[in-house]
């Protein structure tokens, strides 16, 4: 298997050529199925791949395969090679497994649409790239991959470009990505300059031999660049606007490939993070932990049913960085999976309510959905579950795991501060995502007519917001609510599952159940946190959390089961939280505002001072030039009489300097 790792990303790649050739003649149904066999036989590779690293790959479980030089250059020498290890055998089966799902889900979702092919060739162009970025043994091919995942995420979140606001959202997760690329461009600089090599086997065996202020640049750098990829602050602004997209497209984003870049990648460098100084890794945690904390707060305020898991995506991503920062690297990699697995089906199951009451998004025009679409609210229930981290369901066991870490890491009351932060975030988890289950599949109907004297204030506010519901639907119009066809609810299915099964991947009842922990261990071994904390106070915390979560799902009951109780809801709901505490209206104020005009103004600097200061020594040298090459006349005559006059001036000098 080892010279096959390549079949891996080329699958999707080839149904991407194949699309770009065919993909029109083939028609809307077989274009589809076309991107979905080559993603699924992509996911069945890389079983075989996972079992021959298992089994094939030595103590440590690597394998390796180089195809070519790519770029040889005196002593710069870069391979385009795959890296086959637990992490990369590890995200590869969980990229390629949800992405299968949500291209099946897609065939049926993108029913209709004038440029099906076109999606499902954007889409399998994605899958590609992100196994590129997790395979790669390199920094510069996963940057191929990196900067490929940040393309399609544009292609993909402005698919529907004629609306402004979708056009606008995918612009801003372009440019926001380019800042964060560039400390991802200056880490690979540095490692290269500091250990003459970009190899991750390399850099990762001479971390050691890195002086404290190069492995803390270098590190730094990096986050810098998963900041931008995860959307951790101050880089945050442009996930939540990621949904504004085909709803797969928002679970593919959110759930399995783009967002996870940055976790993987602080990860994948984790010896590099441990030589560093100890305030970066504590820096790292605390971002994680503020930013989980902030989206939480703005989520429980939306009624859009996908931004309200975009802003939850944020904050799951916060908890990530937050074992990252603790040093809990296996932690970091089981809630990315846990998070996989039911954050694609709360995406999915909320493109399901999508479809099933005619494109409408916003949460007060939905209600008592459950019995209309049965499998779409089960599903989606075990999601809220889960996420909600009530026991048994897979983010029970993963978040668990990230707050005892966080409890564990040391006496520093910073940590235990994070802690509580991260306790109060599930808190916060529990309620929100009981709101929307409750306005969404409980409560009363608000689809079978006006929603009162709302209906005005909601057709502004989705004007404002560029949305329209694509069969026409308006605020005064019924809804008639349906189940989704298979192609839809089986991926649902399959998800939820997953979701309610997914935390035994490393279960903490007993050392053999920690199957995930063991299958890390080569990659983590050197900078793993290891708790020391005793059983009675794992299960304390344990307890602490699940209480926490009980709690914010009765309160939720309490105001939204029966119908919202706009009394207290409204005191909930505040404006600055439905409007993310004014930060990106900020970011966009600043940058039409003052922030256009001193652009403008450092391009007429630019314009007229620098470039006028260049030009106008060239008119200097070119006019001066001009008036020289008149003396130049071609005919030695003339030469001869200006050498003959010049001989005389000399001598004439010379004569009057002996007469006095």
């Amino acid at each position: 298997m080892e010279d096959l790792i390549w079949i891996i990303p080329a699958l999707p790649l080839a149904g991407f050529v194949l699309l770009v050739a065919f993909g029109r003649r083939l028609g809307e149904t077989r274009a589809g199925w076309l991107a979905t066999v080559m993603v699924a036989a992509s996911f069945v590779a890389s079983i075989a791949l996972f079992l021959s690293v298992r089994s094939d790959g030595g103590e440590h479980h690597v394998l390796h395969q180089t195809l070519f030089e790519w770029m040889p250059s005196g002593g710069f020498q870069v391979s385009f090679g795959f890296l086959a290890d637990p992490l990369s055998v590890t995200m590869c089966l969980f990229v390629t497994g949800v992405a299968a799902l949500i291209h099946l889900y897609s065939i049926a979702y993108m029913h209709g649409d004038p440029n099906f092919s076109k999606f499902f060739l954007y889409m399998n162009l994605f899958v590609f790239s992100m196994l590129m970025l997790v395979l790669g043994d390199n920094l510069l091919v996963t940057f191929l991959g990196w900067e490929g995942v940040g393309a399609c995420s544009y292609f993909l979140i402005a698919f529907w470009f004629t609306s402004d606001a979708n056009a606008s959202a995918g612009k801003k997760a372009f440019v926001t990505n380019r800042i964060g690329d560039c400390g991802y461009l200056l880490a690979m600089f540095l490692a290269f300059s500091a250990l003459g090599t970009i190899q991750y086997t390399a850099i990762n065996a001479n971390a050691h031999t890195l002086s404290t202020s190069t492995a803390t640049a270098i590190a730094g750098l990096l986050f810098i660049g998963a900041v931008g990829k995860s959307a951790q602050l101050p880089l945050s602004i442009w996930l939540p606007d990621a949904m504004a997209g085909p709803t797969p497209v928002s679970a593919l984003i959110h759930a399995a490939t783009m967002v996870t870049a940055g976790v993987f990648l602080m990860v994948r460098m984790n010896p590099v993070l441990l030589a560093s100084s100890s305030w970066l890794p504590m820096t790292i945690a605390i971002i994680g932990a503020l930013t989980a904390l902030l989206a939480a707060t703005v989520a429980i305020a939306q009624n859009d049913i996908k931004k309200v898991l975009a802003y939850s995506t944020v904050s799951q991503l916060g908890y990530m960085f937050m074992a990252v920062g603790a040093g809990a690297y296996t932690a970091a990699i089981f809630h990315m999976i846990t998070h996989a697995f039911f954050k694609a089906n709360l995406f999915l199951g909320a493109g399901s309510v999508i479809h099933g009451v005619d494109d409408e998004q916003d949460m007060r025009r939905m209600g008592a959905l459950r019995k209309l679409m049965p499998i779409t609210a089960a599903t989606f229930i075990v999601g809220w579950l889960a996420i909600a981290g009530i026991f048994p369901f897979a983010g029970f066991f993963s978040k668990d795991e990230i707050l005892l870490a966080e409890w564990a890491h040391g006496g520093n009351t910073v940590w235990k501060a994070i802690w509580a932060v991260g306790l109060i975030t599930a808190v916060l988890t529990a309620f929100y995502m009981s709101r929307q289950v409750f306005m969404v599949f409980f409560g009363k109907a608000h689809w079978d007519g006006p929603i009162d004297d709302k209906a005005p204030a909601l057709a502004a506010e989705r004007e404002a917001k560029g949305i329209t519901g694509g069969h026409g639907v308006g605020p005064n119009e019924a809804i008639h609510p349906h189940e989704s066809p298979w192609l839809m609810t089986v991926p649902l299915i399959v998800l939820a599952v997953f979701s309610l099964l997914g935390g035994f991947l490393n279960a903490p009842f007993s050392d053999r159940l920690k199957t995930l922990e063991h299958w890390l261990e080569p990659v983590v071994e050197t900078s793993e946190l290891h708790v020391t904390s005793a059983p009675g106070v794992k299960w304390t915390l344990a307890l602490i959390a699940l209480a926490g979560a009980i709690i914010g799902i009765a309160f939720a009951y309490s105001v939204y089961f029966r119908d919202r109780k706009a009394s207290v809801a409204d005191k909930i709901e505040r404006p600055i939280l439905a409007n993310a505490w004014y930060y990106d209206w900020s970011i966009s104020r600043f940058m039409g505002g003052p922030g256009r005009r001193s652009f403008d103004g450092i391009a007429w600097f630019d314009k007229n001072v620098i470039d006028g200061a260049v030009n106008g020594v060239g008119s200097l040298v070119r006019g001066t030039g001009r008036e020289i090459r008149t003396a130049q006349t071609g005919f030695v005559r003339s030469y001869a009489l200006a050498l003959a006059l010049g001989a005389v001036v000399i001598a004439g000098l010379l004569l009057s300097k002996a007469v006095w």
